[in-house]
């Protein structure tokens, strides 16, 4: 009979020689919690600043923040009979936030990092019970919430430390905002237990998360986790959506065209900035921010060299007319 186990917020590891870790398959990070294939295990994960950043912070505490303790994960979680060739069925039950979350521009972070040298923080307050948050009230511009674990993943097959902070074939930090409530991620096992851990919470955010940071907020998550011996082929994150509504929601999108594809992304960024400045009456900073926590960056052409053309798209829904 399935089992249902908890990880509190004190179960989570970060920091291993001074370094941030994602993973360190040696003796120094032990299994937090053993379970069976087909347990649901509870979470309950601190902000990706570890509680640095809190609901009553000003911009200034990200000049004292430490950023070894950032993007910290609650595990690992050893699953009984996983092992190396296997893959790791998650099933995202559920996901709560908090009633408040942050967004900043971090210096030397983002897409844009190079052009947005001050720091910035925006605190959000979170309404659960109608699912949106403003970024600008007076405007009416809103941001729909839709929750989700920036950080999932299992421990690579190789010996050592992990950054937190960049994604692995493993999983880790693949920050998809698809990974809601109601989806399932199929991880590929590369040691014995599997040894998954999970955090980054974030209430809402775009695709590609540009300026670095979305709506980060503290979550309580219920995963179930299985063992699955028929997916050879799962060599990277896969992951299946929950069902998704259709409506006709109109985007406006920016593009860029240039012969480097990270080129043509910040290009396209730039534009979308311009137009929420030019049209909509916001800060460069704000429409920063909201290009990060609503924007969708796509890629559009790939094939007519020596050009790729991307575009970043925002739901028309959320801006006022």
């Amino acid at each position: 009979m399935p089992s249902i186990h908890s990880v509190a917020r004190a179960q989570c590891h970060l920091a291993w020689d001074n370094r941030r870790v994602f993973f360190d398959l040696g003796s120094s990070i032990e299994p937090v919690l053993r379970i069976k294939s087909g347990d649901t295990v509870n979470f309950d994960c601190l902000d990706a600043s570890n509680g640095q950043v809190k609901a009553d912070s000003t911009v200034d505490c990200l000049s004292s923040m430490v950023f070894e303790q950032l993007d910290q994960v609650n595990g690992p979680i050893y699953v009984e009979d996983a092992q190396p060739g296997d893959t790791l069925k998650v099933e995202v039950l559920s996901i709560d936030t908090a009633d408040w979350g942050w967004t900043a521009l971090i210096p030397g972070f983002g897409l844009l990092h190079d052009e947005y040298s001050e720091p910035a923080l925006k605190i959000w307050k979170l309404n659960k019970e109608e699912g949106y948050a403003y970024l600008n009230e007076k405007k009416g511009i809103k941001i729909p919430l839709k929750p989700f674990a920036g950080e999932m993943g299992v421990a690579p097959g190789k010996k050592g430390a992990f950054s937190t902070i960049p994604p692995y074939n493993t999983g880790g930090n693949i920050d998809t905002k698809h990974l809601c409530a109601g989806s399932t991620v199929f991880l590929p096992i590369e040691v014995e237990g599997a040894l998954f851990s999970m955090g980054d919470g974030h209430a809402a955010q775009g695709d590609g998360e540009v300026c670095g940071t979305a709506i980060e907020t503290p979550i309580k998550a219920q995963v179930r986790l299985t063992v699955m011996k028929d997916r050879s082929y799962t060599k990277t994150p896969h992951f299946k959506t929950s069902s998704v509504t259709i409506n006709d929601e109109e985007y406006y999108c920016t593009t860029g065209v240039e012969p480097d594809i990270r080129e043509a992304t910040r290009s396209a960024l730039r534009h979308m900035i311009k137009y929420l400045c030019d049209q909509h009456g916001l800060d460069a900073v704000e429409a920063y921010m909201l290009c990060s926590v609503a924007g969708d960056l796509r890629i559009h052409e790939v094939v007519d060299m020596p050009n790729y053309v991307v575009g970043i798209m925002l739901p028309k829904s959320i801006l006022s007319e």
